[in-house]
């Protein structure tokens, strides 16, 4: 009787065995795979940010299941599969986790990722043991490749947007100096004018007093536009049509502006703030060398999926000349719109005549 006993205690052991360890080996990853990549959204959002604790759990688990395995414990599938969603998960963690919880929990997964088959080995000897544990290493490997590359390519993409919008204030800065420079001179040049012919012909103050009037108003608005600009380096696509209006109303030239439907919900923040730059700087580029010109075109399209972006003005024009800092500024604004990912170019200049 106790010997019965005994062999049916063995039998529900090994029973309870066979169901514990795949379910100790397939539920965590599998939990952990669901909730990373097939939950609701909100529920996607907290998985990734833990899937670095997600990973240390998962292999944690499948590391528990391999400690309580015997040497004659032959049900390999389920801990395989556990190795595999393993890999998911590990790819998830080097994707979205914080640093240090993607490494700390992607070491303890790609730990269990490469010794799952040592327990199915008993009379394996160590090199063949190694040599199992090196070739499960490549999945991990390959997780973090997959994970950690597309993290990698965001930050070199923030850290560029980052460098052009510097790059940016800068020239705003340098723009300001210029604008506001030049017409604070002017507003000097009045003055000492006016003082010197004061007490000759004081009638002729009166109209000096109005074109100093008129000289610090601009100034006031250039500083106001530039300073407005510096504050909030990222204005969107919405703000290219006053940009025009501004344009239109400040000189000789008609400016027109038409944008496609799908445009804005089809730029990101970073490429918007491109596009309001490269119409600043062909608005500013008519003013100042499409000498004859009397309209100018703006069109923002989608195109196929690409956001196409057009000025064209109906005068001749001269290439820029280069500045003595920093090279011209459609150089500048070439690097920037190559940042986010896009591309510029420049039609040849047209002449006046022969």
């Amino acid at each position: 009787m106790t010997e019965t006993l005994g062999v049916l205690g063995a039998a529900v052991s090994a029973s309870a065995g066979a169901l514990v360890l795949p379910v100790l080996a397939l539920l965590p990853a599998g939990a952990a795979v669901l909730a990373l990549f097939a939950a609701p959204a909100r529920v996607r959002r907290s998985a990734r940010g833990a899937a670095g604790r997600l990973a240390g759990l998962s292999g944690a688990a499948l590391l528990a299941a391999l400690a309580a395995l015997d040497r004659t414990y032959g049900e390999s599938r389920a801990l395989f599969a556990g190795a595999c969603l393993l890999v998911f998960v590990q790819a998830a963690a080097y994707r979205w986790a914080p640093r240090r919880e993607a490494l700390a929990g992607g070491a303890v997964a790609a730990a269990a990722t490469a010794l799952w088959t040592v327990p199915l080995l008993p009379d394996a000897s160590f090199f063949e043991a190694a040599g199992m544990a090196a070739f499960w290493c490549l999945p991990s490997a390959g997780a973090a490749a997959f994970g950690g590359y597309p993290r990698l390519m965001e930050r070199r993409r923030a850290r560029a947007v980052r460098d052009a919008e510097r790059a940016e204030q800068l020239r705003l800065a340098h723009d300001l100096h210029d604008f506001v420079a030049h017409d604070i001179s002017g507003i000097v040049t009045q003055a000492q004018a006016a003082r010197f012919v004061a007490d000759r012909d004081p009638a002729a103050v009166l109209p000096a007093l109005e074109r100093i009037e008129r000289a610090g108003l601009a100034a006031l608005a250039s500083l106001d536009r530039t300073v407005g600009a510096l504050r909030e380096p990222l204005p969107g696509a919405a703000h290219v049509a006053d940009l025009v209006r501004r344009f239109e109303e400040e000189g000789l030239v008609r400016a027109r502006f038409w944008i496609g439907d799908g445009v804005e919900d089809a730029l990101s923040r970073e490429a918007a703030a491109t596009v309001h730059r490269v119409v600043t700087e062909a608005l500013t580029n008519v003013r100042r060398h499409a000498i004859g010109a009397s309209r100018v075109d703006v069109r923002l399209v989608l195109d196929g999926g690409t956001v196409r972006l057009t000025v064209a003005d109906d005068g001749p024009s001269a290439p820029p000349r280069p500045r003595e800092r920093g090279g011209t500024g459609l150089v500048a604004l070439a690097e920037r719109v190559s940042a986010t990912g896009g591309t510029c170019t420049r039609p040849p200049a047209r002449t006046a005549g022969p």
